[in-house]
């Protein structure tokens, strides 16, 4: 191979990028607005929920119980009447909507278990999942107090002192940014991978390539160089400008050990999308054919969900797969501060598995040239 002809085929994609808007804005969403909307816009947890009450009794201890709610898991709560409750629900104003029954404290005093109805807006899944429990324990707690004339401190056997590590406050956003992150360099290496590859067979110009004095491999590396200047470069930026700066998110391991492994990792999902090109014949059958590989590779490597909860054959052969070892990387690193002597073993694996699908990939790529040849 010569170092001149990949420089040169280099700087061909890069100018072929620069001329794709489509792409470009593609590369400037993914890596920042998408990773910031990701991270803040949905929280896991009760944050702000908006609340009604229907007090239909209206007494010292209906009182109480409103009062009980407040932020930040709970809007200022409002009083609205009866005939507003599915109206409420339905615009969407709010989430939960709790009717005080007539009579309630009589009920309570005369030591009954009178009703209180919570109407949910379900279609809110993350906060009336959670919601439906902070209410019942809130309400509990005030009818008791109410009841006993104090609140009772519970004592318990056993005090459990939490003491949670890398994440003291527990912010969602915290992990959201980087996983975000981490996704977004397996997706769009493998899309400007494959559709550099892609767009050549459209137009025609790989037929002008075989025409040129330059190898297969060469045509290949280009192209995987090209994909990983692009990705490494804005994942770089949006480290320190996005996740540190916009987010504040504290990252304490370095961050250079990190984009080792996001070179690694490029050189790998590259190959693959190299691949993936050879495979489909157009840009169309190119995405749905992505949508089932990016899927797998994304919801099954520990990113989303932690790689122990899934089933052992499961973690057995996402091994196979370069996202498992940079996901494990990545946490180890960015979240844990670990350095080269503790994720060697996910660096190596990377390496090795890079290798394999670039074999792969050149051979099917030479098989795919010789038959327009």
């Amino acid at each position: 191979m010569k170092i001149a002809n990949i420089t040169q085929l280099g700087i061909k994609e890069m100018w072929s990028l620069w001329r794709d808007p489509a792409m470009m804005i593609l590369i400037i969403y993914v890596f920042t607005l998408n990773i910031y909307t990701a991270a803040t816009a949905i929280p896991e947890s009760l944050h702000n929920a908006p609340i009604a009450f229907v007090d239909h009794d209206r007494t010292q201890l209906s009182r109480r119980i409103i009062d009980a709610f407040y932020p930040p898991y709970f809007l200022t709560p409002e009083i609205i009447d009866d005939n507003q409750v599915n109206v409420s629900l339905d615009t969407g104003e709010y989430t939960f909507v709790v009717t005080i029954p007539p009579d309630f404290e009589k009920a309570v005093m005369r030591g009954t278990q009178p009703d209180i109805q919570v109407n949910v807006d379900a279609t809110r899944i993350s906060q009336a999942f959670s919601g439906n429990g902070y209410i019942a324990q809130i309400i509990n707690a005030e009818v008791n107090a109410y009841l006993q004339g104090y609140k009772e401190e519970i004592s318990y056997p056993v005090e459990l002192v939490i003491r949670a590590r890398f994440n003291p406050a527990l912010e969602n956003y915290w992990f959201g940014s980087v996983m975000e992150l981490i996704s977004a360099v397996t997706m769009i290496a493998i899309i400007l991978s494959g559709a550099a590859l892609i767009r050549e067979k459209e137009r025609g110009t790989i037929e002008h390539l075989l025409a040129m004095p330059v190898s297969d491999s060469e045509i290949m590396i280009s192209k995987i160089l090209a994909t990983g200047l692009v990705v490494w470069s804005a994942t770089l930026l949006s480290v320190y400008s996005v996740i540190q700066g916009v987010l504040g998110v504290p990252i304490t391991g370095n961050v250079w050990l990190f984009m080792v492994a996001v070179a690694l990792q490029l050189f790998a999902v590259s190959s693959m999308g190299i691949f993936m090109a050879t495979v489909a014949r157009s840009m169309p059958q190119f995405g749905l054919l992505l949508i089932l590989v990016l899927l797998p590779l994304q919801l099954l490597s520990g990113g989303t969900t932690p790689r122990e909860s899934m089933p052992e054959i499961i973690q057995y052969l996402m091994l196979s797969m370069p996202n498992t070892h940079f996901v494990m990387a990545s946490q180890s690193v960015l979240y844990r501060g670990a350095g080269l002597s503790v994720i060697y073993p996910q660096l190596i694996s990377l390496f090795v598995i890079g290798c394999v699908f670039y074999i792969i990939a050149l051979r099917r790529f030479k098989n795919t040239i010789g038959s327009m040849a």
